[in-house]
């Protein structure tokens, strides 16, 4: 069934809005947190997943990677290496916030600003959120085997035909 749909010619189109929408909101969530590091080592301690000493090398770094995978799937570069990426991402932040909920931690989940329980309070609709987000780094992944942009544009360069 899957190797159908990926041999389907209008599949790289209905590829593109999911690509594009998850490259957008990925650059929207790594906004901030380049912005402001340290609001965001303090919402990743507040999860109380990592130990101490990797909370602020991993707001450092996390958000320029997720700078780099929303520009490689705007861009259709390395499409589906940055879909993995995004998708283990989000199956790592899906998993962080349900370790929150049932925990009962009463939290904000940090994902595109550092805005308090009140606006922002983590909940079972925030797992369904980022289990679709999920589903749509999948999509990518799996189905989108001739993206509309650098990868296509490349391969045609060489004379190749995508995968």
């Amino acid at each position: 069934m899957i190797l159908a749909l990926r041999r389907w010619p209008p599949m790289s189109l209905l590829a593109l809005p999911a690509r594009v929408y998850l490259a957008v909101v990925f650059l929207l969530a790594c906004w901030h947190k380049l912005l402001d590091p340290a609001s965001f080592a303090l919402d990743i301690a507040t999860y109380q997943i990592l130990p101490t000493v990797l909370v602020n090398p991993m707001a450092l770094l996390l958000p320029w990677v997720e700078l780099l995978a929303g520009l490689m799937l705007l861009l259709a570069f390395r499409t589906r290496a940055a879909a993995l990426l995004i998708a283990g991402m989000m199956f790592m932040f899906t998993v962080a916030i349900t370790i929150a909920v049932i925990r009962g931690l009463e939290m904000s989940c940090g994902c595109f600003a550092s805005q308090g329980l009140v606006e922002d309070p983590i909940s079972w609709f925030t797992v369904l959120r980022d289990l679709s987000w999920l589903a749509l780094a999948l999509f990518v992944l799996f189905l989108d085997r001739r993206p509309l942009g650098l990868d296509t544009w490349l391969a045609a360069r060489k004379g190749e035909s995508t995968p």
